[in-house]
């Protein structure tokens, strides 16, 4: 008995492992979506392979674990085994990219070395993951009250990856590294370890029956029994199928809602987290009481379906049209604590339900005497299939094919097939099971699809609503994307629930400033890669110099190149028709990394920084990547929002370029004489531009159509262009002096980012830096005349005259 007083230690050492395991999964995706890209098709596999890799571990250990090994000391050997993966991947990464960098390429054979470096990375420590649970199963005795125990450890699991989401998200990658995370993991991985050698040594192999794993006699299993037991094993995948499936669906939503930073994702994954461990917890205390599991679990699929379709309503009939401003926020604190309420009205109930789930199938199927680790491990693998399955469905396909609202309505439907299936065959009587049907077909017809006001404003939804009309909105496979026209005809490009580019003046001026800036300043700029189609303006800009024979557009979501650039084709010259134009659907940091192919020019105008994902866009490893891209003379330029962010953030992208161009300068976009937004511009080299010889370019006939696009942004010559300098790396280091540099191991960018996404201080930001521009030394060249004339309007833009 006294082995059995240790079972609330033992849930402990599972809160821990817990914790480390989520940390383990927020540093493996990211250091593997820098190799591999971070695409719906790289993210896919690397679910996958994650999920799967916990799928084997629970099924294959069971089998092959000695009948006599302590459980216990097999736990602290597994958690010791994690640990020393978690280092091996921090240190070995390099020479993964490596691998993959052979052998990657396009379609079936990007896809297999994908596949394959996410395998060799991730299924030995994710088998090792799945086997915990089986292997301290065999600890327990096969009976109700072990059942409730082994609930208790998958909610007390689930409880630590609930503090390892929240400790990762907001702290450890926030304000340290990697590095620094994994050896957080690493360290709880090795103190569960401890403890667990240490009760191996003082308790005996078995906690309820000494008898070795499966040598008790078991009861004769009738046909009836069999196929029961099959029937609760596919109710546990089905239920696996559509939590993860609602993950991810919800999770679109309320990254649209919360805005998409790593903290949304943080928050939302431990509000899901937190309602499967305690609807575990909830579900291992009825499990000890109830005659009937089977019918509890059936019962428990069909309130699934009222659950579902409450936080389907919620997301597209309420949370949008809260009164919420989330720019009046002081401090983002407060609006993680709002977003925190929001969460947890949305997807709690029905999470609580889906972690009730799995205890209550485990007692719907033990059996006395039975192997405990290989019964775990059944049901453990049936329900991990399931959620593989789900999330890889809703992410890759269904969104695609059939939208939200359907996705929902038929996850409904999977559901109420689940309950009635279990109910059924356990004789429930016909009136209650034939109105649950009714009220479920009630409510999957109360399905209704994502507004496109929502998908268009996200977080600012129920202050727009009558200021534009949505013209299109579409679901696609990384992002919704949608295209809203005011009534003065302004058209709006958004993704990721913000207008990320328009017709405004303002927009049009940096977009075309961008493009234009990309091709004159080579001396010649045959090949350009556009990082972001966007509205197409800033490539379309690119595709009519006539310098310009080859141009790529690596763009991640395929209806913007595909659908939302044709809504803009009279400001960006039907860009995406363009012969000379080729469009390459990747991840543009994989583009770059996997290609052999060398660039005049490299422009960037990818998503916000605090957007997760985009801070991979502005690392200094890859600046030194498209440097490494470019032909001599080459240049890159990038786009730097200052409104929408914060100072921390702005210096961040800032100094993170001039670490790789330290003979970059900025170019400013102000509106209405203030900071609006900026164009960075840098070459290994330094930079030499002759005014003279691009405005003797500009008059030639072939150029008309750039000079004319120019003329419609207020610049009519070369002068016009480049009076917008607004100072160089070294003017700029004085202001840059407490910095934090981006890099692959930190991303520190869509920290920072993310706690100004609502903060609208573009103006003061410039103001900040504008004391320390000076005059050009070096970079222009041409007649006094021209010079004389830049370097006034230069000081009148920048406030010094």
């Amino acid at each position: 008995m006294t082995s059995k007083r240790l079972l609330p230690a033992l849930l402990l050492l599972f809160v821990g492992s817990g914790c480390a395991a989520l940390i383990y999964e927020v540093v493996w995706f990211q250091l593997l979506e820098l190799v591999i890209g971070s695409s719906a098709v790289s993210m896919g596999v690397l679910l996958g392979t994650f999920m799967g890799g916990m799928c084997l571990g629970s099924l294959l250990l069971p089998r092959y674990m000695p009948a006599d090994a302590h459980p216990l000391r097999m736990y602290a050997w597994l958690e010791l085994g994690i640990g020393a993966m978690g280092l091996l991947l921090l240190f070995g990464m390099p020479l993964v990219g490596g691998i993959y960098t052979a052998w990657a390429g396009s379609g079936l054979t990007g896809m297999f070395a994908r596949g394959l470096i996410a395998a060799l990375c991730l299924l030995p420590p994710t088998l090792m993951m799945g086997a915990t649970l089986p292997v301290i199963a065999r600890w327990v005795e096969s009976s109700k009250d072990g059942v409730a125990w082994l609930g208790y450890f998958y909610g007390g699991n689930t409880a630590g990856a609930v503090a390892g989401s929240l400790l990762a998200g907001f702290y450890l990658m926030s304000v340290h590294d990697m590095s620094i995370a994994t050896y957080v993991a690493v360290a709880l991985n090795l103190t569960v370890a401890a403890l667990g050698l240490a009760l191996a040594s003082v308790t005996p192999a078995r906690a309820g029956q000494e008898s070795p794993a499966g040598q008790t006699e078991q009861a004769v299993e009738s046909a009836d029994e069999r196929r029961g037991r099959r029937l609760v094993f596919v109710a546990i995948a089905l239920s696996g199928l559509t939590a993860l499936a609602c993950e991810v669906l919800w999770t679109r939503s309320l990254s649209l809602l919360f805005g998409a930073t790593t903290y949304t994702f943080s928050l939302i994954l431990a509000v899901f987290l937190s309602g499967l461990g305690l609807g575990s917890s909830i579900g291992a205390s009825l499990s000890r009481t109830l005659a009937r599991p089977r019918v509890a679990l059936g019962w428990c699929q069909l309130a699934l379906c009222a659950a579902m379709a409450w936080t389907s309503w919620i997301l597209t009939d309420s949370l949008p049209y809260w009164p919420i401003n989330p720019s009046i926020a002081p401090n983002a604190w407060y609006q993680f604590q709002l977003d925190l309420v929001r969460a947890l009205f949305a997807v709690l109930p029905a999470s609580i339900l889906w972690g009730a789930s799995f205890p209550l199938a485990l007692a719907s199927v033990v059996r006395r005497g039975e192997d405990p680790a290989r019964l775990v491990g059944r049901v453990y693998a049936a329900n991990t299939l399931g959620a593989i399955v789900g999330a890889l469905a809703a992410s890759l396909l269904l969104v695609v094919w059939i939208g939200t609202q359907h996705s929902q309505q038929l996850l409904l439907v999977v559901a109420a097939l689940s309950g009635f299936m279990l109910l059924a065959d356990n004789r429930v009587p016909a009136i209650p099971l034939a109105l649950a049907g009714a009220a479920a077909g009630v409510l999957v017809l109360g399905v209704h699809p994502v507004p496109g006001v929502f998908i268009a404003y996200g977080r600012y939804t129920a202050t727009q609503l009558g200021q534009s009309e949505v013209i299109y909105s579409g679901e696609g496979w990384n992002a919704s994307v949608a295209v809203s026209e005011r009534p003065n005809g302004v058209r709006n490009y958004h993704n990721a629930g913000k207008v990320q580019a328009s017709s405004e003046p303002q927009d049009m001026r940096l977009q075309r400033m961008l493009g234009h800036l990309t091709t004159l300043v080579p001396k010649q700029a045959k090949t350009v890669v556009v990082i972001g189609c966007g509205a197409g303006v800033t490539a379309g800009a690119v595709s009519i110099d006539p310098a310009v024979e080859h141009e790529t557009i690596a763009e991640i979501e395929p209806l913007v190149p595909k659908v939302v650039s044709t809504y803009f084709a009279e400001h960006n010259f039907s860009v995406v028709t363009n012969p000379k134009v080729k469009v390459h659907l990747d991840d543009a940091r994989h583009f770059l990394y996997t290609t052999d192919q060398r660039f005049d020019a490299i422009t960037s105008d990818p998503l916000d920084p605090w957007v997760k994902g985009a801070a991979m866009l502005y690392t200094r490893e890859f600046f030194e990547l498209a440097k490494s891209r470019l032909n001599p003379g080459g240049i890159v330029t990038l786009f730097v929002q200052l409104y929408e962010s914060n100072t921390e953030a702005v210096k961040s992208e800032i100094a993170t370029f001039f670490e790789a161009f330290p003979k970059g300068m900025i170019f400013a976009n102000t509106y209405n004489g203030a900071g609006y937004d900026l164009v960075l511009l840098g070459q290994a080299d330094g930079t030499s531009i002759n005014l003279d010889e691009i405005d003797a370019k500009l008059n030639r006939p072939e150029y008309a159509a750039v000079k004319k696009s120019l003329a419609e942004i207020g610049m009519t010559s070369a002068v016009d262009l480049f009076a917008t300098y607004g100072g160089s790396a070294a003017d700029m280091q004085p202001w840059l002096q407490d910095a934090q540099v981006n890099r692959d191991r930190n991303l520190r960018l869509q920290y920072l980012a993310g706690r100004g996404l609502n903060l609208y201080r573009a103006g003061e930001i410039y103001a900040e830096m504008l004391p320390f521009a000076k005059d050009p030394q070096g970079v222009f060249t041409g007649s006094d005349a021209v010079l004389r004339e830049l370097n006034g309007k230069i000081r009148i833009a920048q406030g010094r005259e």
